[in-house]
């Protein structure tokens, strides 16, 4: 390989920041490194993603109780990537919650997921030894659910498909300030892998509709004020729509994968070149993209063996002949089902009561409103039973 395989040279710390961006509200960053939500109410304290091992968790801990000594009641995780989870063990929370959908990944894809991302990210697992195993949620749910941290009201929200098929957002409306997790970025590459590229935009616009004052992006620094929220917001959908875009401008073109690549990266490197994690993260989003051109909805289980397969597939040999092909993955015979290609006015937002078939208006009042996102994905993994409207949230086995 002429090119060093992701990250293996990042062995440098890097500081961090912990920045209070709306009240009570308060985000954890570092300069491309995954970031962490703290959110704090009159009686308990939510965490939003956890970090990759117990003892990069306990920073974010440290930080909190610089501001409060109350105590650590939920820990919420916006996916299922082993950077956002594995840390969960160390707040001693009495509930960890995700959505219903990434309970299922972490189930069908969890331990792959954590074995490939310990390959990528050596530095931030260099003390994976104290990581118990996966981290389960107790608590799980399938559109929306709301939590009361005293006198403070937080909202988890599925938007719909975009980072991965599960993503949360965290929304606190008496504060203005939206945990995104890597469904949005700041001056950070996005990472694509296990993407839904089609779909992605639409999430953005959902979370627009809110007019947030704040957002904590998954990497990169909080984004504070409504230009700069627009901005960031902006410059994630465009790095999304261009990567989906070129690609399958390639595979129309008859391309196949190491010249998508190099095709993507040249449309791509003058605009986002200097992004964090940008050259790390471009052979991962190619492969990405090149699937769902050729029409494969669901992504391909990471692996480190598919992984060096891959790089070995862009940096290898200048002229190989045939082009090396990667393996599917597959997830056994209990995967994932497979979800339907939809066209993107089937997706919709409804709600109950009143605003039942409206569109999420950005300045609806939602305190006794439940939104209830109907989505391809849902209807398919719900299949053996009728979909559930979670406001209350459903105990899942730990």
């Amino acid at each position: 390989m002429n090119k060093h395989f992701a990250l293996i040279e990042d062995t440098e710390e890097k500081p961090a920041t912990f920045t209070k961006v709306g009240p009570g509200c308060y985000a954890f960053t570092t300069d491309g490194d995954p970031n962490s939500g703290v959110i704090i109410g009159e009686t308990s304290v939510l965490i939003v993603d956890a970090q990759p091992t117990p003892a990069a968790a306990q920073k974010v801990m440290d930080c909190v109780r610089s501001v409060t000594d109350k105590p650590i009641k939920y820990v919420v995780l916006t996916h299922y990537h082993a950077v956002r989870s594995l840390g969960a063990s160390a707040y001693e929370a009495s509930d960890i919650i995700t959505s219903d959908l990434t309970k299922r990944l972490i189930a069908k894809r969890g331990e792959a997921d954590w074995a490939a991302q310990n390959s990528r990210f050596p530095r931030l697992f260099k003390d994976g030894g104290d990581i118990p195993g996966l981290t389960w949620p107790t608590l799980s749910f399938a559109s929306s659910m709301s939590l009361d941290l005293g006198g403070r009201e937080v909202r988890l929200m599925h938007l719909g498909r975009g980072h991965t098929m599960g993503d949360v957002v965290v929304w606190v409306p008496g504060s203005g300030v939206l945990f995104a997790g890597d469904l949005v970025e700041n001056k950070a590459a996005c990472y694509c892998g296990d993407a839904h590229l089609a779909d992605w935009p639409r999430a953005l616009e959902r979370i627009a509709a809110f007019r947030p004052k704040a957002i904590v992006p998954g990497r990169g620094n909080a984004v504070v004020g409504s230009t700069e929220v627009a901005d960031a917001m902006a410059e994630t959908r465009d790095f999304i729509v261009t990567l989906r875009e070129t690609a399958a401008d390639c595979v129309d073109a008859g391309k196949g994968l190491k010249d998508t690549f190099v095709s993507v990266k040249q449309v791509m490197d003058g605009r986002f070149g200097a992004y964090a994690l940008y050259d790390q993260f471009m052979p991962f989003n190619v492969a990405r993209a090149y699937d769902e051109a050729l029409g494969l909805d669901r992504p391909q289980t990471w692996t480190p063996e598919r992984d060096e397969d891959l790089w070995d597939a862009l940096y290898g040999a200048a002229d190989p002949a045939p082009e090396p092909e990667l393996t599917l993955v597959e997830d056994g015979p209990d995967a994932l089902p497979e979800t339907p290609r939809t066209e993107p006015d089937k997706h919709s937002v409804s709600a109950t009561a009143d605003e039942a078939g409206a569109e999420l208006d950005p300045v609806l009042e939602l305190d006794d409103t439940q939104i209830i996102f109907e989505s391809a994905e849902q209807t398919d993994l719900d299949a053996e039973g009728p979909a559930r409207e979670s406001r209350t949230p459903a105990l899942s086995g730990a």
